[in-house]
């Protein structure tokens, strides 16, 4: 009959003070992000004095966390950008032409004097002078120096192609390098960008890839697009120095001319370095995932001609010593230096696995944009037109609220009172779990939030209705009560959980404003099917524990 235990009283009232407590901060503060220089974020309830103290007067051990406002309702910047993938080639062959040079002048008794001649595009073309029929050595000398192509869309190829006519050798990257590097620059730029607006504190941006060479950026919360395109251009900070020593005291001495900074992979590890950084990350040509002799994930990588100098020079003097690799004063690797490593290309080993050395590689290329990239379109979207979606939004929910309401109450009286009790919980459930997992909030989210409050009501109409068929072939109030609930809940479950599974996909295969969509529908199944089955079944027990009344209307 309807006995609900005790302890599932407690556990459902608690749900619901729980999720109150969680929404709460929203109807009280405004969300301001600000550069990681200051605050990263400020609570503020408004610009009078008394409203600023109750800010500070804001408990500590309330949950203080907020619904992420969308680009559509806080304003900010929209960019679309082409990376200029060609710009690559011409500095791979610019980093290749120091290693042709020298192989061939190894080479001087056997092929003979040659000249470079002036570029055509992305080649390196040179002429043999004094010996033109050692055409066929030369070439082979120029092949091996030609690295296979590790990514999975020319996997066993060269990275270059090598031809001669007359006495011109001519020297470019192959279709199946240039395929691979494209892939690699849009990634490498994607990183780039991903941690550049990091920086900035800002929450919830957009940055993800369209098409081969495009790179779609939204970030809320700033002010106009050409500050969010210098927030993109600003460089890491990569260097390459050396290592004094290692320890775990963030505050221990440095001595003159160190410094003390973290290490990334391992927690409460500092290294002491030298401040003068032997080679910058201006300086490094390329550096890609690989494996060492033994087999394992390591990590290549290429300097520039005067890079390769100090590089080569500094690994002569100091073989058996550990050398920094730091990007943003945090040491991501400090591997130790095993031989001179001449020509400017060197590889780091180490207990990776293969996601580990892709993402060290990504990480010593995001020291500056490895081509530029062309806007093509740009917009900003000011607070003001957020402002009025969001009151937009407002009316239209509670719209849809109060009508909702006063149709339950009308059709069913006070059970239709405790549905709506129910309704209540419900939206303040769905702000509280929005808060809780740090999700955003768009415009489609609020269409979602204000769909789920016609939908909240679907399941209590099904019980209502349930029970006036009860009590019309005869049943007691409680027997009435109990088998509306019972036989209505197989129907509850079967609509919702249909309507969840596409939300669901909804979440999985759509981006942006679908997704917003997604995460309110499906939160608003969950919180709705709960208040229906489990709250608003709690309160008509409760009320009936006390009044026991002989009959009852719906």
């Amino acid at each position: 009959m309807l006995q609900i235990d005790l302890w599932k009283r407690v556990l459902i009232w608690l749900v619901c003070v729980t999720g109150l407590l969680l929404a709460l901060p929203n109807g009280f503060y405004t969300r301001v992000e600000q550069s990681n220089d200051a605050a990263a974020e400020i609570l503020t309830m408004g610009d009078t004095p008394e409203r600023q103290a109750l800010v500070e007067q804001w408990p500590s051990y309330l949950p203080s966390g907020l619904v992420n406002l969308g680009l559509d309702l806080r304003g900010g910047a929209h960019l679309l950008a082409e990376v200029k993938v060609e710009d690559v080639y011409a500095a791979r062959m610019d980093a290749l032409w120091p290693e042709v040079r020298t192989a061939l002048a190894q080479e001087r008794k056997t092929i003979g004097t040659f000249s470079p001649l002036p570029r055509a595009g992305e080649q390196i073309r040179l002429r043999l002078k004094s010996r033109p029929e050692a055409m066929p050595e030369a070439m082979e000398i120029i092949r091996g120096l030609a690295n296979p192509i590790t990514s999975l869309t020319g996997a066993g190829a060269s990275d270059i192609t090598v031809t001669g006519e007359g006495d011109i050798i001519t020297i470019e990257l192959s279709e199946a390098e240039k395929l691979a590097s494209n892939d690699r620059t849009v990634r490498q730029s994607l990183e780039i960008i991903r941690r550049r607006i990091d920086e900035v504190g800002t929450r919830e941006p957009t940055i993800q890839r369209q098409g081969a060479d495009r790179i779609l950026i939204q970030v809320p919360g700033i002010g106009s697009a050409s500050e969010l395109k210098a927030i993109i251009g600003t460089t890491a900070q990569l260097t390459f120095s050396p290592v004094v020593g290692r320890g775990s005291d963030p505050d221990a001495p440095a001595g003159v001319g160190n410094k003390v900074i973290p290490s990334v992979d391992e927690p409460g590890a500092f290294y002491t370095i030298e401040a003068a950084p032997v080679v910058t990350g201006e300086e490094l040509v390329d550096a890609q995932p690989s494996f060492d002799q033994n087999g394992r994930p390591a990590v290549n990588f290429r300097f520039n001609t005067s890079g390769a100098r100090k590089f080569g020079d500094y690994t002569a003097d100091n073989i058996g010593s550990p050398f920094a690799i730091v990007l943003d004063d945090e040491v991501i690797s400090a591997p130790v230096i095993q031989s001179h490593i001449p020509g400017g290309s060197g590889i780091i080993t180490g207990n990776f696995s293969i996601e580990e050395s892709t993402k060290l590689a990504i990480l010593l290329r995001a020291g500056a944009l490895p081509a530029g990239l062309e806007f093509l379109e740009e917009r900003t979207i000011g607070p003001e037109l957020g402002q009025d979606s969001i009151d937009a939004g407002k009316i239209a929910t509670i719209v849809a609220f109060v009508a909702v309401l006063v149709f339950m109450a009308l059709s069913y009286g006070l059970f239709g009172l405790f549905a709506n009790v129910a309704l209540i919980l419900n939206v303040a459930l769905i702000f509280g779990f929005l808060s809780l997992i740090g999700a955003t909030l768009t415009l489609p989210g609020i269409a979602g939030i204000v769909l789920t409050v016609g939908m909240a009501v679907d399941a209590n109409v099904l019980i209502f209705e349930r029970i006036r068929e009860e009590i019309k072939s005869g049943r007691g109030p409680a027997r009435a009560i109990d088998e509306g609930y019972s036989k209505a809940l197989s129907a509850i479950l079967d609509a919702n959980i249909t309507t969840f599974i596409t939300a669901v996909i909804l979440f999985a295969m759509g981006s942006g404003p679908v997704r917003g969509f997604a995460i309110t529908l499906g939160l608003g199944i969950m919180t709705s099917v709960f208040t229906a089955i489990f709250v608003t079944r709690l309160m008509i027990v409760m009320w009936f524990e006390r009044r026991r009344p002989k009959k009852i209307e719906v």
